[in-house]
């Protein structure tokens, strides 16, 4: 399963790979490739590392698991595919990025270009079954992603980690933020926005303060 990932990510991440967590891990995804129906497509398990390479990530949001309907996910958080219907969470990602940076509303749900300027679109669960959320947690994706997210930590400087609701806020708990710029918000789906946790955070904007400073190319939102 591991193939897919991009060759700098392998070197990375040699060690996990080698564990007997991400082996058991690989057993499950195949025999629920091969029996049920499951996003995002098998080829496109790894597509958020396939983006952002190990060497070009600069910027890290986390999700929680791909979208559970057909033709939206595509291995990227928050992402959809080209002319799939805005999920919620993704109109109010896109509505914060429109008051934030004043870019106009974009026509695409797809992400991609998010993710060749170095942004991470990370899941911690890296697939999901049809019409099931939630249904391949706790079979070893979660701590597969808490190893990426430490290697980067221990490995890199000045990464800025977007952390956008309680999920995600525990799986940044470990970071080093003393050398990285770790931004907390509420969650960008309709529940938390509409409750004053998500809109106005400028976490776009900040970012980009983030990696200028540091003499890093600022992200085309």
């Amino acid at each position: 399963m591991n193939k897919d990932i991009h060759p700098s990510w392998q070197i990375v991440l040699k060690d996990e790979f080698e564990k007997s967590y991400f082996n058991d891990l690989t057993e499950f995804i195949s025999k629920e490739y091969e029996t049920s129906i499951c996003y995002p497509p098998f080829k496109e398990i790894f597509a958020a590392f396939e983006a952002a390479t190990f060497y070009k990530t600069k910027v890290v949001i986390i999700g929680q698991d791909p979208y559970h309907v057909a033709g939206q996910a595509h291995g990227l958080c928050f992402s959809v595919n080209d002319g799939i219907t805005f999920p919620p969470s993704l109109k109010n990602i896109y509505r914060e990025l429109e008051m934030d940076v004043q870019k106009p509303y974009p026509i695409s749900g797809n992400l991609r270009h998010w993710a060749d300027q170095g942004i991470l679109l990370l899941n911690a669960a890296l697939t999901v079954e049809s019409g099931n959320a939630g249904s391949h947690q706790k079979k070893g994706w979660e701590t597969f992603t808490d190893a990426v997210i430490q290697k980067i930590s221990d490995q890199k400087e000045n990464v800025v980690f977007l952390l956008w609701g309680g999920y995600a806020k525990k799986k940044g708990k470990k970071i080093d933020r003393t050398k990285h710029l770790v931004l907390e918000t509420g969650h960008p789906s309709p529940l938390s926005a509409n409750r004053g946790f998500w809109f106005g955070n400028k976490h776009f904007s900040k970012t980009n303060a983030y990696l200028k400073s540091n003499g890093l190319k600022e992200v085309n939102w």
